[in-house]
């Protein structure tokens, strides 16, 4: 922020603060991106052009008062992308050769011979077909997978998934698959799209992994469906509660790996998200386009508004 504070007056601040420094101010950049304490300050924004999110889901912002006002909004579309990739590759290989049971027996000094499956041509779905499900596609197709998305609209011969599926017949698809990976952006179409239905319709040797948003899982019917064993595994790095509660089953059940919100997070994230605004501001005052803008009804950055910041 140094080279930002030489040609602004920033103000720093908390939720607390918020309303008191976003009086006169002409830009908001969110660093929380898990805050919620934009809309209780919205009132105070008297003069506000910009607001720019540190990270790629712009839920926590886009409430009515924003999206009906003439606030830019931009995101940090980009920075992640690779790293949750490699997550996804890492649970993809953690379920498909036992980690977790290899690891148990460790631990208890059990020499237990297995056998473990290969992924190399397992089927695929990437429910979400923006850069960071680009991303895992690309790297899970390295390994000789065969990789599918479903997004907003059917196509054949895209460069990623060769074939993408609508999201609205998801249900329709999901029999053919022995992953199905969850990184779709939270909007009312997507909440709560992995229901019972949405479970019931998988292989019961499938897994389910979500590096998305919690919101996209009605988690009793996710419960439901792994005790059922109507799938046969869950990775779970998002949840609908935050952190997850202590009397959640999810803690202790078989073939569920979970992590704390942090499959995107590597080392150097945050110096990175502030290099991202900072690489956009400079773009604002010199009158520029700025990179990654929101198209706030639909809540994501259509492919023609993508940008370089990340």
């Amino acid at each position: 922020m140094a080279a930002i504070e030489k040609t602004a007056a920033v103000r720093y601040t908390d939720a607390r603060g918020l309303a008191g420094a976003l009086a006169g101010a002409d830009a908001l950049f969110v660093y929380d991106f898990l805050s919620t304490a934009v809309p209780a300050a919205w009132s105070a924004a008297d003069r506000l052009q910009w607001l720019h999110i540190a990270s790629a889901g712009v839920d926590p912002v886009l409430f009515p008062g924003l999206v009906e006002s003439d606030v830019a909004l931009t995101n940090s579309r980009g920075v992640f992308d690779d790293a949750i990739a490699e997550y996804v590759l890492g649970v993809v290989l953690a379920f498909a050769k036992d980690f977790a049971r290899s690891l148990d027996l460790q631990r208890a000094g059990t020499w237990q011979h297995r056998e473990t499956e290969r992924i190399a041509g397992r089927e695929v779905l990437v429910v979400g077909t923006g850069p960071i499900g680009r991303a895992i596609a690309r790297m899970l197709r390295a390994t000789g997978m065969r990789v599918s998305g479903a997004g907003r609209r059917a196509r054949v011969g895209d460069p990623d998934f060769g074939v993408v599926h609508t999201s609205a017949e998801l249900t329709r698809h999901l029999p053919g698959y022995d992953y199905v990976i969850a990184v779709a952006p939270l909007t009312e179409q997507t909440k709560g799209m992995f229901d019972s239905a949405a479970f019931a319709a998988m292989k019961p040797t499938a897994r389910f992994v979500n590096v998305g948003r919690g919101e996209l899982v009605v988690t009793s019917d996710l419960v439901a469906a792994l005790e059922s064993g109507e799938i046969a595994g869950a990775a779970l790095d998002v949840f609908e509660t935050e952190p997850l509660p202590a009397e959640s089953p999810l803690w202790t059940m078989s073939g569920v790996l979970l992590s704390p919100h942090m499959s995107g997070d590597f080392v150097g994230w945050r110096a990175t998200l502030v290099e991202v605004f900072a690489a956009n501001f400079r773009r604002w005052v010199a009158g520029e386009p700025l990179w990654n803008v929101v198209d706030k009804r639909l809540g994501y950055v259509p492919s023609e508004s993508r940008g370089g910041a990340g």
